[in-house]
C-alpha cells in the first residue's frame, strides 16, 4: 500500500467513501476493500530500473491522492529485485510459471484494487503520467490501452523493425481479424477494471498475453479506449527479454489460431471458388489462356484445389465449435442458428447423395472404358467425367465422416 504524506484535512475518494490521506486511514480503506488502483509490474532481474519505477508509481499515488498499491509479479529474479521492491513498500507476488503473461496474470489475481494498471518495470514508461488511464477507467471503460505511436517514441526506444513493420502490421491484423479498436496492440502500459480482468479469463503465459487481452475484451463486447503514452529507452544495461522475430511470430500465430474464419474459412472458400470455377471453364473443351494451353490436366488440379478448399472450410467449423465448447471463443449466434438445420442426419444425406453421384459417374466412365469404341465421348471428355466422379466420391466421404465428427464435438455449441 502506497500513499504520499499530505495534510491531514485532505481527502481521497475510493468507491463511494471519502478518507483522509493519512497512512492510517489509507490502511483502513485497504482493509475495507476500498483500494482504487493496483499498479502491477512484471519483473525478472530488473533491479537496475525497478526502484525508479516504484518511486514514480508512489509519486503518482501521492500527487493524485489515489488509494492504491504496487504489486511486483516476480518471475524468479536472482538479482535482489524482490528485497528492493519490498524495501520500497511494494508487495511482491512470487510467480513460478515463467513468462511475461504469467507474471502479470498472477500478480493481477492478487490485486485488491477496483482498477489495475500494468506496466513494464524497465523504466520505459513513466508511471507518474498514468492519470489519463485512471480517468478513463473511472469513466466506465473496461480496458484502456496506451498508444505509443500517438504519444511519442523517443529515439532508441523501439527497434526500427518493431516500429515500422512489426507493431503496425500486427495491430492492423488484429483490427482486421477481430475489429479491435486498439491501434497499438502491444503497448505494455494499459489499465483495466478488476471485474473485466475476471471476465477475460486469460490463458496464455508468454508475450501473447498482450494480444489475448485485447482480443478477448473485444470479443466479449467490453468498452475499450486508447490514451496517448510516451515510450522511453529502457534503463537496463542488459538486453531486453523481448525477442522481436520469435515473439512477433507468437503474436501472429495466436491471432490466427483465435480466428478460424481467417485461418480456415476464407482461404477454404477462395480455394473452392477458384477450383470449381476453373473446372467449369474447362469442362467442355481445352482453352488457350495467355498463350498457355489448359486442358484435362488443369481440370485435375482444379478438382484437387476444390477438394482442399472443402476440407479447409470443414476445418473452420471444427475449430470454431471446439473453441466455443472450450470457452476460448464466445458463442456465435449465427453458428447456433445454422446448426438448427445442419444436423448429423442432413450431413449424412448430403454425403450419401454425393457418393451416389460419384458412383454413377464412375459407372458411366467404366462403360466407356469397356466398350470397343469410346462412342460419343472423346477420351479426354471421359477423363473429365472421371475427375468429377472421383471428386464427388471424395467430397461425399468427407461430408459423411465430418458430420459424425461434428456430432462428437457437439452441435449444440455449448459453453465449457
Amino acid at each position: 500500500m502506497e500513499i504520499g504524506t499530505v495534510k491531514a484535512e485532505e481527502t481521497t475518494h475510493a468507491g463511494e467513501h471519502s478518507y483522509p490521506l493519512g497512512s492510517e486511514a489509507v490502511m483502513r480503506a485497504a482493509n475495507e476493500g476500498d483500494v482504487e488502483l493496483s499498479i502491477v509490474m512484471p519483473c525478472l532481474n530488473e533491479a537496475e530500473t525497478l526502484g525508479r519505477c516504484i518511486e514514480k508509481a508512489k509519486r503518482f499515488l501521492k500527487d493524485h491522492q489515489v488509494v492504491g498499491e504496487i504489486l511486483i509479479g516476480d518471475n524468479g529474479s536472482t538479482d535482489g529485485s524482490q528485497a528492493l521492491a519490498e524495501g520500497l513498500g511494494a508487495r511482491v507476488v512470487p510467480v513460478k510459471t515463467r513468462g511475461y503473461g504469467a507474471a502479470v496474470f498472477y500478480a493481477s489475481i492478487e490485486a485488491r484494487g477496483r482498477y489495475i494498471l500494468m506496466g513494464d518495470s524497465d523504466d520505459s514508461y513513466d508511471f507518474t503520467a498514468i492519470a489519463p488511464f485512471l480517468r478513463e477507467l473511472r469513466a466506465g471503460y473496461d480496458l484502456v490501452m496506451g498508444n505509443r505511436f500517438k504519444g511519442g517514441i523517443r529515439p532508441g526506444a523501439m527497434p526500427w523493425k518493431n516500429r515500422y513493420f512489426g507493431n503496425p502490421l500486427l495491430s492492423a491484423i488484429g483490427r482486421l481479424f477481430f475489429r479491435c479498436p486498439a491501434r497499438d496492440f502491444h503497448c505494455g502500459l494499459r489499465g483495466f477494471s478488476a471485474e473485466a480482468f475476471r471476465r477475460m479469463d486469460l490463458r496464455t503465459t508468454g508475450m501473447e498475453f498482450a494480444s489475448e487481452m485485447v482480443i478477448r475484451a473485444t470479443l466479449a463486447g467490453m468498452r475499450i479506449t486508447e490514451v496517448s503514452t510516451t515510450l522511453d529507452p529502457d534503463g537496463r544495461s542488459h538486453p531486453p527479454h523481448l525477442r522481436p522475430w520469435r515473439d512477433g511470430w507468437r503474436h501472429l500465430r495466436f491471432m490466427l489460431l483465435f480466428s478460424p474464419r481467417w485461418l480456415f474459412l476464407i482461404p477454404g472458400v477462395l480455394m473452392m471458388i477458384c477450383g470449381v470455377g476453373m473446372a467449369a471453364f474447362l469442362w467442355q473443351s481445352d482453352r488457350l489462356v495467355f498463350g498457355v494451353h489448359l486442358g484435362v490436366h488443369t481440370v485435375l488440379y482444379a478438382a484437387v484445389m476444390a477438394s482442399m478448399g472443402c476440407q479447409t472450410t470443414i476445418f473452420s467449423v471444427f475449430a470454431k465449435v471446439f473453441a466455443i465448447s472450450e470457452g476460448l471463443l464466445p458463442e456465435d449466434k449465427a453458428l447456433t442458428r445454422l446448426f438448427k438445420y445442419v444436423t448429423l442426419e442432413s450431413g449424412l444425406t448430403l454425403g450419401l447423395l454425393l457418393v451416389a453421384a460419384g458412383v454413377a459417374g464412375s459407372i458411366s466412365a467404366f462403360h466407356h472404358w469397356s466398350a470397343t469404341s469410346f462412342g460419343p465421348l472423346h477420351p479426354e471428355q471421359t477423363m473429365r467425367l472421371v475427375i468429377v466422379a472421383a471428386f464427388s466420391l471424395m467430397l461425399g466421404t468427407q461430408t459423411i465422416f465430418s458430420s459424425f465428427f461434428l456430432s462428437v464435438l457437439g452441435l449444440g455449441v455449448r459453453r465449457s
